[in-house]
């Protein structure tokens, strides 16, 4: 198993990845803390892993990651629980307002900012001095194809990402020379509750089938469909584990090839 014996953190636990990247985890047999803001979204994660059987520990606690005080103590109570902390992944995330950018709510985007850019930074500062005194650590960002390929009225959200992703590269310039490695991931369309509530929702507007809305999609994806959700947190515990040991500062996209650079 590529987490066996190891303590990993996962924020943004919810219906869609975050809860997939919670369930991937303890099935490669990592012991795991979880947060998310909205404590039903922590019991549900619960109640899904146990189903596993596996035995998997679990230290759940709500959390606001723009909130430091509450990163700091999402930390301090995985270090206390478990003794260490092998790897985090940074899934929460702020999809902010859709608009256009010549009019967006620029204040808006400072809050967006808030969870995707200092939210993870906060994260990642916390983990870091615990990380360095075991001598390794990964820590793996969860992007967004969006800054990789302008789309319409996501500015705001991908500006924030685009950030995080150069963020993710001074961590890993950095800190290399104490073992602690850090990668992103650069999701695209994902078939899990979010992705499918909005094709049912766009498929009614415009009258047709969700399956031929969906179809539309997957047709500039060479891989020929909208990839799960539970496939697309495979990549992001790969980054995780050991067997990406010889990995950082790599920005891996996980889109079926939606986007080929």
């Amino acid at each position: 198993m590529l987490l066996e014996n190891k303590v990993v953190i996962v924020s943004g636990i919810g219906p869609g990845l975050g809860i997939e990247l919670a369930i991937c985890a303890a099935k490669e047999g990592a012991q795991l803390a979880i947060c998310a803001r909205t404590a039903s979204k922590l019991d549900d994660a619960e109640a899904a892993i146990k189903k596993l059987g596996l035995g998997t520990k679990i230290l759940k606690l709500p959390t606001d990651i723009s909130d430091r005080a509450q990163c700091k103590a999402l930390v301090e109570q995985t270090i206390d629980r478990f003794g260490r902390v092998d790897a985090l992944i940074n899934s929460a995330y702020a999809s902010g307002k859709f608009e256009p950018v010549e009019s967006a709510d620029l204040e808006d985007w400072r809050k967006t900012m808030d969870t995707n850019l200092f939210g993870s930074m906060n994260m990642t500062q916390e983990v870091i001095p615990y990380m360095k005194n075991q001598g390794a650590g990964s820590v793996v960002m969860v992007n967004t194809m969006a800054t990789r390929r302008p789309m319409q009225y996501q500015a705001g959200y991908a500006v924030s990402k685009g950030a995080l992703k150069t963020a993710t590269a001074s961590l890993a310039f950095e800190l290399g020379k104490h073992g602690i490695r850090f990668n992103s991931t650069f999701m695209g369309w994902m078939w899990g509750p979010p992705v499918e509530w909005f094709v049912n929702d766009q498929a009614k507007q415009a009258g047709i089938k969700p399956e031929a809305m969906r179809a539309e999609i997957a047709k500039n994806i060479p891989l020929g469909d909208i990839p799960d959700d539970a496939d697309c947190a495979k990549p992001v515990i790969f980054l995780a584990s050991d067997y990406a040991c010889a990995i950082t500062g790599a920005c891996l996209d996980v889109n079926g090839g939606d986007y080929l650079p």
